[in-house]
């Protein structure tokens, strides 16, 4: 099911843009980060309320919501960044309460794309080519959302100022113009070619350097790679998020890998030579003989790549007893002379049950 936006941000589908900006700040005021320190649910509800902003105070994705229900036209691999909105509202608070047009340098919203690599691939690292839609400054208008040859015209409410001065007895407020959104001026001739959004779409190719040694959940941040946003001068960032997948054999601990490997019973009794898989190829491993189940050898150097770049982790191969559910009456007869032997019951006419396990199991030291 979809979220609810206006449920999330308490208020009604009618409400104006004014009134959604004033719901968004209280909340974010309110559930804030940096106001509520190792809080996850307040973290997350500063993530669900910055998300429903981002939708409902943009005309364009208000609409497909309403329309489709999902405010994103090109896929679902990314995400747009929340701290930027509240950053905005901050800095219009500020002005509202300490007066002075604040010029700061306008920026995109920052984007996340989901990179699916493989478990080699994050133990030695790897180049890819992704390809992102995006938005890049439109070179016709140059970013000024101007059709060539106009210029905008002088907001009238504010005199180009961006604010409105308002008094309220001693005090003097100033506050954001709602007729030009503090810009100043007002475009009458938008450019033809991006609309009137100082961008246009388009795709672009990245090659990403995946790290050796990078985990599942890692990320790797492309600055400038993000979204140039609606006549923004400054284009956002890109965050490549990294989803590792499993491998059939090996598994990750930290920074070694673990491997299970079967052997039989006569191995652990009377020790040998093992071939074992790792991530460089196949190693030969020594068992010891009588070697308990369960045990656990270390191979040294053949882990990941440690988060300090310094050397690398172990492999770890864990020993596990292989039972035959199945037996073939020499099987069974043997089994039964071991277990005879092992109770203490010893027939010297016998060959001794060691060579005959040999020979069964076709053994070689």
């Amino acid at each position: 099911m979809r979220k609810d936006y206006y449920q999330i941000l308490n208020v009604h589908r009618e409400a104006s843009d004014e009134e959604i900006k004033k719901a968004y700040r209280k909340l974010a005021l309110k559930y804030h980060p940096d106001r509520n320190p190792h809080n996850k649910e307040a973290e997350e509800r500063f993530k669900e309320i910055s998300e429903a902003y981002e939708v409902l105070s943009d005309q364009e994705k208000r609409f497909r919501y309403e329309r489709f229900g999902s405010a994103d036209d090109s896929g679902s691999i990314f995400d747009f960044g929340f701290r930027g909105n509240f950053d905005d509202i901050f800095n219009d608070l500020f002005s509202d309460f300490f007066g002075g047009q604040r010029q700061r340098e306008k920026k995109g919203e920052d984007l996340r794309y989901n990179l699916q690599i493989e478990f080699e691939e994050a133990v030695f690292g790897v180049e890819k080519e992704i390809e992102v839609p995006k938005e890049e400054r439109c070179q016709s208008c140059n970013g000024s959302r101007v059709e060539p040859g106009h210029k905008p015209a002088v907001c009238k409410a504010c005199s180009g100022r961006g604010q409105v001065r308002q008094s309220h007895g001693f005090f003097t407020i100033n506050r954001t113009c709602e007729y030009c959104n503090g810009e100043g001026f007002i475009i009458k001739d938008p450019c033809k070619t991006c609309k009137g959004r100082g961008s246009i779409k388009t795709k672009k190719k990245l090659k990403i350097k995946v790290p050796p040694g990078v985990d599942n959940g890692a990320r790797l941040k492309l600055r400038g790679e993000g979204a140039q946003g609606f006549a923004a001068t400054v284009p956002g960032d890109l965050y490549v998020v990294l989803h590792v997948k499993e491998h059939p054999i090996f598994e990750r601990e930290g920074d070694d890998i673990a491997v299970q490997v079967d052997v039989n019973f006569p191995l652990l009794c009377l020790g040998g030579d093992i071939t074992v898989p790792t991530v460089e190829g196949e190693t030969v491993l020594n068992i010891p003989p009588g070697t308990q189940p369960g045990k656990i050898f270390r191979i040294k150097g053949l882990g990941v790549t440690k988060s300090n770049g310094y050397g690398r982790g172990d492999e770890l191969v864990y020993l596990n007893v292989g039972i035959p559910t199945e037996l073939t009456e020499r099987q069974r007869h043997l089994l039964q002379e071991l277990a005879q032997e092992f109770n203490g019951i010893v027939n010297p006419s016998r060959r001794g049950i060691k060579e005959k396990f040999k020979e069964f199991f076709d053994w070689k030291e």
